[in-house]
Order: structure tokens, then sequence, then C-alpha cells
């Protein structure tokens, strides 16, 4: 049952990852990468990492995918779809894609890592114990300057998408 709930979710993962990419209207490719986020922290809550799955959630579905909104909807998008492709630039691009397929399936049949094994029991709240006091004790300092880098980059897209006056 696991497993199929597994191969479900890392199907319409991949399929909404190609439509990120393919999809022409920007709006359509982050509706995409949300979804696709989505059903990464549903293959998180079948690992057994419900932590994971709502950070998941929590950052990149919910802070992350409203800056892209954001930056999208401020920008022209008429505009930005015309400039998006370039005609005969796709062939380069499919023709690394499929060797990139290629290799991942060869990889992934040729490893002992990928064979029917149980998970490990979670211990429960004393990993996520373990996890909090280690990020705000040991790598407060780190945490809180990957905060100020956030709030710079979060910054500097609105300022780059601001149409200038005049």
């Amino acid at each position: 049952m696991d497993q199929g709930f597994f191969l479900l979710f890392a199907a319409v993962s991949v399929i909404t990852a190609l439509t990120v990419v393919l999809a022409r209207n920007p709006v359509h490719s982050a509706l995409a990468l949300m979804t696709c986020f989505l059903q990464i922290s549903a293959l998180f809550v079948l690992l057994g990492a419900p932590l994971l799955a709502v950070i998941q959630i929590f950052v990149y579905v919910g802070a992350i995918m409203v800056l892209f909104l954001f930056v999208i909807m401020m920008i022209d998008v008429r505009e930005a779809v015309l400039q998006r492709f370039l005609p005969g630039g796709n062939l380069p691009a499919l023709v690394l894609l499929v060797l990139l397929g290629i290799e991942m399936l060869v990889l992934v049949l040729w490893s002992d890592r990928f064979s029917a094994t149980e998970p490990v029991a979670a211990r429960g709240g004393d990993q996520i114990r373990e996890l909090s006091t280690t990020l705000f004790a040991d790598y407060l300092l780190p945490f809180e300057v990957a905060s100020i880098i956030l709030l710079t980059a979060l910054v500097g897209a609105i300022m780059l998408a601001r149409k200038e006056s005049g």
C-alpha cells in the first residue's frame, strides 16, 4: 500500500516538475512548482518524516511560492512569455534531459540502496527536540545569517521587479 502511494506521489511530482519547465505561462509554471512541492511533502510523510513535510509546506509552498508569484505579478507576463522561448533552443535541452534520465535509470537499477528494507522506526518527539536544540543553540548565528540573506533577496527581487517611474 505504501509503495503504491509512493509511486503515485513520485509520478505526480515528476509530471508537475516537467510542467514547470514546459509551461509557457509563468503563472502556470509557478502553480505546477507549488504542486510539486506538495507532492514532495507527501513523500516525506510516507518516509516517516512529518517535520520535514511541515517545513517543506511552510517554507517552500508558503514563503517561496508567495515570493515567486509576487515577482511574476510585478513583471509584465506577456513580455516575459515572448522572451522565454528562443527558436531552436529546445533540442539541446531535450537531448540533455534524455541523457540525464538514462543515467538516472542506470544508477538506480545498479544501486543496492533501493532494496526492499523496512525503515528504522522514528524516535518520535526526541528527534524534533534534538533538531530544535541544535538549530537554536549550536547554529543560531548561521540560522540568523540565512534569515538576513533571504530578507535581502526578497528586497532585491522587489527592487528588480519594480517599474521605474517617469
